[in-house]
């Protein structure tokens, strides 16, 4: 409440209000203009795909979010050299390339490469000239029916579909409903820190036992 006998303020009232409405009745232009855009964009790079460069798998910074696998920057070199793609032509192939990544696991490492050589069995490369085609260009056959990809490059999964398992059911016995987790628990914590000092205890013990023989001859 107001202190003392005041006019009580209505500030609500005098508000231009209508100054700050927004609307957003561009939304169907938009639309249209973005999907246009795509388009654009699409035969601008064909034949390459519409989505860009075939990026790697890659841990989240942070322990907070290093056990999510998202998309990386670029491969690495040891990624590459496991694929035996140099780094050189993978730019040029539609690779990207980071020379800052360092590999931390070997088994992100061998999934990277497992990545790339699955992107080159599956890559159709178009010769710079019909008429002279290189060593790895494709068949004109093979060009003749490539079609561009305009959805996600290899998407990531976090798990692919054929590792991720039924779960299993059990019955729970009386034996496990009887088991005290928690004490168990507590039980072993305590044997780790009391190590040194029983084998203290059992070498004084020890120690005490072979004086009393001695002392008793």
């Amino acid at each position: 409440m107001v202190k003392g006998n005041n006019v009580i303020p209505r500030y609500g009232n005098k508000k231009d209000w209508q100054r700050y409405i927004v609307t957003w009745f561009d939304q169907p232009g938009r639309k249209v203009r973005r999907r246009q855009a795509r388009n654009r964009k699409a035969a601008q790079v064909f034949p390459r795909p519409v989505s860009g460069l075939l990026r790697p798998m890659a841990h989240g910074q942070t322990r907070r979010y290093n056990m999510k696998i998202k998309s990386g920057r670029g491969f690495t070199k040891e990624e590459l050299k496991e694929a035996g793609v140099a780094p050189a032509i993978a730019r040029t192939i539609g690779i990207a390339v980071d020379h800052r990544r360092k590999n931390r696991s070997l088994e992100l490492l061998q999934q990277n490469a497992a990545r790339l050589k699955e992107y080159m069995a599956k890559l159709v490369l178009f010769p710079r000239r019909q008429s002279k085609p290189r060593k790895g260009d494709s068949a004109p056959e093979v060009t003749a029916t490539a079609d561009q990809l305009k959805g996600d490059l290899m998407k990531i999964r976090t798990h692919a579909p054929e590792e991720m398992k039924a779960v299993e059911t059990t019955t729970i016995t009386a034996e496990q409903k009887a088991f005290n987790a928690y004490q168990k628990l507590r039980t072993e914590r305590m044997n780790v820190r009391q190590v040194g000092a029983r084998k203290k205890r059992a070498e004084d013990e020890a120690r005490e036992a072979e004086e009393k023989a001695k002392a008793a001859k």
